[in-house]
């Protein structure tokens, strides 16, 4: 019976554990890899110009075509560029960093080849710092960090052009040996939306240094999610690799898509593959691309034609050399503009806007620019014009998908505008239609299209008082409701009456005085 005992304890135990892993949370798991194309007029090792959307083939120079006997010539722009973009993320710089080919064979790939930096990167051990929102509430914000692996130069490679109709596939090299920033972010996201913020913050960094434009339209940002799951506790799961998102959307997508696949195929029993995919934007999941390539397969070997990359210090300059032809840290160090973090906390502390409104400034192109514009040219406190930045100017631009740019109210005619309500010439109400009507973009300034709509604040005390009467006789019954309620809506009906005109503190004298007689 002790035994029978034992073992019914020990079967229950089991149980018991078996259900606690059934319903044990999984922890996702997400790293990035992302590939910045640098500004630069010409590529990583060639002088061939580098521009979008040119004519195919039409910017390729002998080295980026791989003929016999071309070597690779170092573009000390990229160089630059890079370590700008390691020390704005924390990062080490390696004085002394290494080139190394990479081979696989692609046919946008002539060589056979990539030239990257596997052994010794340019830059090692920084991190990112990215705000995002709890539960899409602006006013609830956290900040986490992300660990940044290293920062490496490398090429990128042409591009394949598929006609399906023809059946055959065209390449252009125009992209073969642009020069990239190849990112690695550690694992310590766990979901698209972090995912997507970090890359965000990122891409404004490299905008403000000017080190990449990062414009993923373009593809000059692409991004490679590696995407786990496990449980508590255990180790990491087999991860996937979702290749070549040019999104930020698609990205957060992609990644949460992966996560719930990758749960829902353990839960059924299945396995995961170490694989690469690809995020099909139409549909809104990834699908297979190819089995997951390992290390021995890519053969790295150091690039024969090209010596180690020497950086310097001040303390390590060597006396008597020339500038032009060495790079120097903390030349580049003391010359680095204000990053985004720095950006807002000015905004909030010159202005006196809550940090969340400044993250929304920062964040959306162009729109810092023209909310400091107003406040230079308007009279009204900075804390009034962010309301009018933010829920009117920003939310007909994302209505129309217009950027900052594209806005065909400027500065300095919602500057006019704010100064007209703020000098009482016209009522809040009437504002917001002179926004509507300036919206239009057909070249009216607000005072005229106040004249012209006749928008003017009404202050005239006997035309109030007789409006206000009629309003009372009209509604004579509801009168006696509001008396005992309040004269909010009697307001409401006589800004009415007046097309938002009234001035509503006048309006409240009055008929407080009429309802009391």
């Amino acid at each position: 019976n002790l035994r029978r005992h034992r073992r019914w304890i020990c079967s229950t135990v089991c149980k018991f554990l078996q259900l606690q892993f059934i319903l044990a949370p999984w922890v996702p798991v997400v790293g990035l890899e992302i590939h910045a194309q640098i500004s630069s007029n010409s590529k990583l090792f060639s002088g061939s110009q580098v521009q979008f959307a040119a004519p195919p083939n039409s910017l390729v120079s002998f080295f980026d075509a791989s003929l016999p006997g071309t070597l690779p010539v170092l573009n000390r722009r990229c160089v630059e560029a890079a370590v700008m973009t390691g020390l704005a993320l924390n990062c080490s710089i390696n004085k002394k960093s290494l080139f190394d080919r990479k081979h696989y064979f692609y046919a946008d790939l002539p060589a056979g080849y990539q030239i990257t930096q596997q052994r010794v990167p340019i830059a090692v051990n920084g991190s990112l710092s990215y705000s995002l929102c709890i539960d899409n509430k602006m006013s609830q914000m956290v900040t986490k960090t992300v660990r940044i692996k290293q920062i490496q130069l490398e090429q990128d490679s042409g591009k394949s052009l598929h006609d399906d109709s023809r059946s055959q596939t065209l390449v252009d090299l125009n992209r073969a040996g642009v020069g990239l920033m190849e990112v690695v972010m550690e694992p310590d996201m766990c979901c698209g939306e972090e995912a997507a913020a970090a890359v965000r913050e990122l891409q404004l960094i490299l905008q403000t240094l000017g080190s990449s434009q990062a414009i993923m339209a373009e593809g000059q940002l692409r991004v490679d999610a590696n995407v786990s799951v496990h449980h508590p506790g255990e180790p990491y799961g087999v991860r996937t690799e979702v290749k070549n998102i040019n999104s930020i959307r698609f990205l957060a997508k992609a990644i949460d898509y992966e996560i719930q696949r990758q749960i829902e195929e353990l839960e059924n029993g299945g396995t995961i593959l170490n694989e690469t995919r690809a995020f099909d934007s139409k549909l809104g999941c990834t699908v297979p691309m190819r089995d997951k390539e390992g290390m021995q397969d890519y053969r790295f070997m150091p690039e024969p034609n090209l010596p180690p990359l020497i950086l310097y210090d001040t303390k390590s300059l060597p006396a008597n050399v020339n500038h032009q032809q060495v790079v120097n840290i903390d030349w580049i160090h003391e010359r680095l503009p204000d990053l985004p973090s720095a950006k807002r906390a000015k905004l909030v502390e010159l202005y006196g806007i809550l940090p969340e409104h400044s993250f929304t400034l920062v964040n959306e192109d162009g729109l810092t620019e023209f909310f400091e514009n107003v406040v230079k040219q308007t009279q009204m406190k900075p804390k009034k014009v962010i309301g009018w930045i933010l829920n009117d100017l920003l939310s007909y631009l994302k209505q129309h998908s217009c950027t900052v740019k594209e806005s065909p109210i400027s500065s300095v005619l919602l500057a006019d505008l704010l100064n007209l309500l703020e000098k009482k010439e016209i009522s809040a109400s009437a504002a917001k239609q002179v926004f509507e009507e300036l919206w239009k973009g057909e070249g009216k300034t607000p005072l005229e299209i106040v004249k012209e709509k006749k928008l003017q604040l009404l202050e005239d005390r006997e035309e109030l008082e007789q409006i206000c009467q009629a309003v009372i006789d009209e509604h004579e019954k509801e009168v006696i409701m509001e008396i005992k309620k309040s004269v909010n809506k009697l307001i409401g009906l006589v800004q009415r009456a007046t097309q938002g005109r009234s001035n509503p503190v006048l309006v409240k004298q009055i008929l407080e005085k009429k309802l009391s007689e």
